[in-house]
């Protein structure tokens, strides 16, 4: 009995190393964040030190414009998901995108944790230090959901709310994306701290995009770049393995004019949903693009901005 035992042990000890080898054979080191900056920043570019972070911000457009757009994107995402729709939204209007913490080359906060208070707070003082008093705020997927928390815990700041296949009602039976079920996978999950392949990323992005022309090498680069800056990948890990309760139960509580937009084909969210936010926010309007996924703003850019347009006016 002994023997076997030792036996035992002897292969898994043999397993051990093998896995060991090819992990550390294939593994990708995180990208320093200064490396990445020349990349992925431009003149429009501003670093602002804000709770122990450098949060990468851009402020453009009409700075005589009192109610500017911020513009909040999603999980594993950046500020750069927002540049086509950008150039399509009225010259009159100043327009104020970030990267949030634990994403792009903002990164992660000093106790990466992450919950929709913090997100609340983190904003409120964002838009205190450029002196923000009033905005339109408008939020895809996580961002969504942030948005609509904001608008609640800060209502006298929000003037309109623009949600985007927002989250906010508990998951049907969509598909999901393959790097969202790998990072919710008890153990297999920490492999991602090390191992996160290119090809992860372009198969989440085709579950993201309905028109797979747009899963272009220069998009799968973007996102994966910017997913492997320091700290990035431990950040958005423990957003998937804890993830944020859901409050669906005060969406009824929101009092802005709202505009819903979801993509009619995204696998990520129902876009069920936009009728539910309907339903629970009281004067708001849901629009439906069809055969677009789940970041609309990126899929379909003009259809986005004109349904934009002709709310904020």
């Amino acid at each position: 009995m002994k023997q076997l035992i030792k036996h035992i042990s002897y292969i898994f000890l043999i397993l051990f190393i093998i896995v060991s080898g090819l992990v550390f054979a294939i593994a990708q080191k995180d990208i320093p964040r200064e490396k990445l900056k020349a990349k992925y920043t431009n003149s429009a570019s501003q670093f602002m030190p804000l709770m122990d972070m450098q949060v990468h911000f851009r402020d453009e457009g009409s700075h005589t414009d009192s109610l500017p757009i911020l513009l909040i994107h999603g999980t594993s995402s950046s500020l750069n998901t927002w540049d086509s729709l950008v150039s399509l939204l009225p010259k009159n209007k100043r327009i104020i995108r970030l990267d949030m913490p634990a994403f792009g080359l903002t990164g992660p906060n000093k106790e990466n944790k992450y919950s929709y208070p913090f997100y609340s707070q983190f904003l409120n003082a964002f838009l205190n230090k450029l002196q923000v008093k009033h905005c339109i705020i408008a939020g895809n997927s996580l961002g969504g959901g942030i948005a609509w928390h904001f608008a609640l815990d800060y209502p006298n700041k929000v003037h309109q709310l623009i949600l985007i296949d927002a989250s906010g009602y508990p998951k049907k039976n969509e598909q999901g994306s393959l790097g969202f079920k790998i990072a919710k996978i008890p153990i297999l999950n920490n492999l991602l701290l090390f191992i996160t392949p290119r090809i992860l990323v372009k198969k989440s992005l085709e579950t993201v995009f309905f028109d797979q022309s747009l899963v272009t090498e220069n998009r799968i680069t973007t996102y994966h770049e910017l997913l492997l800056v320091e700290g990035n990948r431990k950040a958005a890990l423990s957003i998937f393995k804890y993830g944020f309760q859901q409050e669906t139960s005060r969406i009824k509580e929101i009092q802005q004019p709202t505009l819903i937009i979801f993509g009619e084909k995204d696998q990520l969210i129902s876009s069920e949903n936009a009728y539910l936010f309907e339903k629970d926010i009281k004067g708001s309007k849901a629009v439906l693009i069809k055969n677009v996924g789940h970041i609309p703003m990126e899929e379909a850019p003009l259809a986005t901005a004109k349904i934009i347009n002709d709310f904020i006016k």
